[in-house]
């Protein structure tokens, strides 16, 4: 008995944690991306909120409207839905065949590498997740001066290229364990604050991607932290999560 009511326990907690963000989509040219939203807890429709864009991994692409929320729902939840940090969030959901961000990946032998930049058109998930957001600035719902970013491993490298893409729009952004065009950096370096994560054992996308995009923000005068978890795989999102001040530092910086 004593299991059968910790079971239900559970199930309405996860009811519950999936009903804070309700389901849309936006349709572009004939390419929809469903997303989920999260308003804070006492929504005023009379006040602009900061806005939080949450970018998943391709483990987590789809159709479903889902399985974006797989990971860091519960870290969405707990930072950004009531109190000091509360705002609008929104976690769309990548098609199943496509990519946020332009790579080639390649494996050779136990060694990956990743190239971005190959070309400046952007994928037709980046050209509607632009217009997401674009929609999302005009709303009338959106404090412009408080809009942020933040992925994980896919996402990371659609947060790099959404940065370099709309530059003037993000304050801060918290990449984890992904990668960017280099040469793009210089584009945003100035305008936005970023918070680097990365496991120094992940054997999915290279740590030095991470090394290299800190190094080189650093170069170009931006306002940039890195964390490096030693001994820690391809899951550093585990990691990020935990840590106590993202949120705070996060809406630490404004535009």
């Amino acid at each position: 008995m004593k299991k059968l009511v910790l079971l239900l326990a559970l199930f309405i907690s996860a009811l519950s944690l999936s009903a804070q963000f309700e389901k849309a989509s936006i349709m572009v040219n004939g390419n929809n991306l469903p997303y989920r939203i999260m308003f804070p807890e006492n929504y005023d429709e009379t006040k602009r909120y900061p806005l939080l864009i949450f970018l998943h991994g391709a483990g987590e692409r789809g159709s479903d409207n889902e399985k974006q929320l797989a990971l860091g729902k519960q870290f969405l939840i707990d930072n950004f839905h009531t109190g000091a940090n509360e705002a609008i969030v929104i976690v769309p959901q990548c098609p199943e065949n496509s990519y946020w961000a332009g790579i080639i990946r390649h494996q050779i032998g136990d060694k990956i590498q990743m190239k971005f930049g190959l070309t400046d058109e952007p994928t037709q998930t980046m050209k509607t997740l632009i217009v997401l957001v674009q929609d999302w600035l005009s709303s009338g719902k959106v404090d412009a001066n408080r809009v942020y970013i933040g992925g994980l491993s896919m996402g990371a490298a659609g947060t790099f290229e959404l940065l370099w893409r709309m530059p003037q729009t993000f304050a801060a952004a918290f990449p984890i364990c992904g990668g960017g065009d280099l040469n793009k950096l210089s584009l945003f370096a100035k305008n936005t604050a970023v918070w680097l994560f990365h496991g120094d054992e992940d054997g999915v996308v290279p740590v030095e991607n991470s090394r290299n995009i800190y190094s080189k923000l650093k170069e170009l005068g931006c306002d940039v932290e890195y964390t490096e978890y030693k001994g820690v795989n391809h899951n550093s999102w585990d990691n990020a999560f935990q840590e106590k001040t993202l949120a705070s530092w996060l809406f630490s910086h404004k535009k």
